[in-house]
């Protein structure tokens, strides 16, 4: 371990319990005020989704849409005390996200003076944000909570190689604003290359503000190692997860991910990178889904790399409270469709692994033969918060995070701008909330994979788990409810659709795929149980393909795709190779106003199978890159062998790049990208 992270940060003075305590029974003595409904809102995800062989980061930024959520005088997603008549609403009163202090009350976690003092933990994310440690100090200013900074050893920002020096790109803010200006400004690849690196960056930095702000939160007392891998490549990621194993973390989360085992150096080979026994590894499930029925192009796969055995992987919920303590959760889905669109505000992913074995004390939960997966891995192990609606208050130095607001002093009603804050929320929390709970507990506490302690404590003391009981985050084909923010589907109507009725994407007494053992209540479940673990559960957690003996087979049907059912599901392995433009269609593309329907492809599959073909493009839009869908997705009753397939339509192509991905049913997609002009 590094000296820097040796030693001791600044520790909250010992009147902080008390503090807490006078915050909530303030909060209980004063007059309430009212959330706004989900309609009064909608959310924008902080990066742009993957290409191929990249992740992206999972973050979920809360945005308002309506005159009353932009004045910031109700509160979100909470019933809360009254802010104050007068002055300018801000985030230490409640309305702008969850506080420290509404993270420890909803999920019973204890006051700053008895948590560790020897947990680091360690957030992974990509690109840089130069302003790290500004917004932490800004953060921590607004709370009441004590300096965490370099210079005291509490905060600590390196590259992918464990270096404080040479960061990734934008080193400084001046780089970032010389790319602004060249995407702004410039023409032609190094323009689009500018706005591609800027977008990304301004991405990463909110997801990075998220993790370090939810880590401290949670976990006062905790070390803070941000490590940031040079771009959003898996192989610099998981550079960077070596890295923080190396520098002595505790704790790594990870708020990133992509579709599991699609594209070149995913899933195969690459477990090592997150197999450290004896550090808490966790990963978010995924805001868009069951198998990322909510994705444009819905891969059919769970979330790499949460579908890892040896990590925790982590889901999403709805977070509801009263008077600042829990009421309930809810599997979170605020998804739908409307005009044959698939659309909403998100989901907690999930899924069985079509490449990873389950851990053995995963098959050994009571109703492991109802979740559908047989041997493979299911996700998630355990959740937490995840809606935006219900997100953290999060300090982010972004022209992204500005929130307007009104407030009324003497009679005088004023207008402003609070700079720099806004709610995030997303699995991108759920995942460093829960590493921070295991940080509080002490750590891994000499068990190899912690998941473990989880599944066992949920047998043990179930009372030190809420069992999400509730939802769904299977696909739903109907509008979802704007005014709730709830799915305009039941729960059997999405489980019928997207897991054959199995637990692996709905809710139930004790384990289920949505939520894995539960959520926090209280530090019990994530302590090792008094007497230690069953030796009869002990494995090792890098095994893939099942090493481990097979579990009883699923009563029923295999789980099958929202679509129509796969045929991996009867053993086979489906593949796609060869993806590429015809020789006419390279010719045709070459010429000034191409057609869409001049992009003709060919390419192989190993057996008959149903594939959806779609052609994206990517679009600036206020300075920031999109990938935008163009005309309809084409499906394919591709043979076994060479096929060939090509859109229709009369709609010109002009200059840009574009990409081309083909799905098929129960197989990895496989994408190609090319430039017109």
């Amino acid at each position: 371990m590094s000296t820097r992270l040796r030693q001791t940060a600044t520790r909250l003075a010992a009147a902080a319990p008390a503090a807490f305590a006078l915050l909530l029974a303030q909060a209980a003595s004063a007059q309430t005020v009212s959330p706004l409904p989900p309609s009064a809102y909608t959310v924008r995800a902080a990066c742009p989704p993957p290409m191929v062989g990249h992740a992206t980061c999972m973050a979920m930024q809360l945005i308002a849409r309506t005159a009353a959520a932009r004045a910031h005088t109700h509160p979100l997603g909470v019933e809360r005390a009254a802010a104050s008549p007068s002055g300018a609403p801000t985030p230490a009163s409640g309305y702008f996200g969850a506080r420290p202090q509404d993270l420890h009350g909803a999920y019973a976690l204890p006051a700053d003076s008895e948590s560790p003092s020897t947990q680091t933990i360690a957030l992974v994310d990509a690109y840089n944000d130069p302003h790290a440690e500004a917004d932490l100090e800004a953060y921590d200013g607004e709370f009441g909570l004590p300096a965490c900074t370099v210079s005291d050893h509490c905060f600590e920002q390196v590259n992918q190689r464990g270096e404080t020096g040479n960061l990734p790109f934008p080193e400084r803010q001046s780089e970032l604003t010389s790319a602004q200006t060249l995407c702004e400004t410039g023409s032609g690849a190094q323009a689009e290359q500018a706005c591609f690196d800027v977008e990304e960056a301004e991405g990463w930095s909110v997801e990075i503000s998220l993790d370090i702000e939810t880590a401290r939160a949670v976990c006062q007392n905790c070390h803070i190692a941000l490590v940031e891998a040079d771009n959003t490549e898996y192989a610099n990621l998981e550079a960077a997860e070596e890295t923080a194993a190396r520098i002595g973390a505790t704790e790594i989360s990870n708020s990133w991910g992509g579709p599991e085992c699609v594209g070149p150096g995913v899933c195969e080979g690459t477990s090592h990178a997150f197999d450290h026994p004896g550090v808490v590894v966790t990963a978010s499930a995924g805001d868009d889904g069951y198998l990322g029925w909510l994705e444009p192009s819905p891969s059919g796969y769970a979330s790499f790399p949460a579908s890892l055995p040896q990590v925790v992987a982590v889901g999403g919920t709805r977070l509801y409270t009263s008077g600042e303590r829990w009421s309930r959760e809810t599997v979170w889905n605020d998804g739908g469709e409307s005009g044959g669109r698939t659309e909403g505000y998100g989901a907690g992913g999930g899924g069985c692994s079509v490449q990873f074995a389950a851990q053995l004390w995963q098959r050994n939960v009571s109703d492991w033969s109802s979740v559908g997966c047989g041997n493979d891995r299911a996700v998630a192990d355990v959740a937490a918060d995840a809606d935006p609606y219900t997100g953290l208050a999060v300090r982010d130095s972004s022209p992204e995070c500005e929130s307007p607001y009104e407030y009324e002093e003497k009679g005088k009603r004023f207008k402003g701008v609070l700079a720099d804050w806004c709610t995030i929320g997303g699995t991108s929390l759920a995942s460093p909330l829960i590493a921070s709970v295991f940080a509080l507990a002490g750590g891994a506490d000499g068990v190899s994979y912690p998941s473990q302690t989880l599944y066992q404590n949920a047998v043990k003391s179930p009372g030190d788990l809420h069992d999400v009981t509730e939802g769904s985050n299977g696909a739903c084909d109907r509008p979802f409810d704007a005014e709730t923010g709830d799915t305009g589907c039941t729960q059997a109507q999405e489980a019928a659709a997207s897991c054959a009725s199995h637990l692996s994407c709905q809710a139930a007494a004790g384990y289920d795929g949505p939520t894995g053992v539960g959520t926090p209540d209280g530090l019990g479940a994530f302590e090792v149980p008094s007497g230690g673990l069953s030796v009869e559960s002990e494995e090792s957690g890098g095994h893939l393909e099942g090493s481990a003996p097979p579990a009883p087979a699923p009563a029923g049907p295999a789980p099958s795709q929202p679509t129509s059912p796969s045929p991996a599901a009867a053993g086979a392995s489906v593949r796609l190779s060869g993806l590429a433009l015809t020789l006419k269609a390279l010719v045709a593309l070459n010429r000034k106003r191409s057609k869409i329907a001049s992009v003709a492809f060919s390419f192989s599959s190993n057996m008959p199978v149903s594939v959806r073909a779609t052609l994206l493009k990517r679009a600036v839009k206020r300075h920031r890159q999109r990938w935008q869908a163009l005309g309809r997705a084409l499906t394919i009753a591709a043979a076994k062998g060479i096929n060939d397939g090509h859109f229709t339509g009369k709609a010109v192509l002009g200059a840009g790049t574009y990409r081309l991905t083909l799905t098929p049913v129960g197989g990895a997609a496989s994408s190609i990208a090319f430039k017109i002009g």
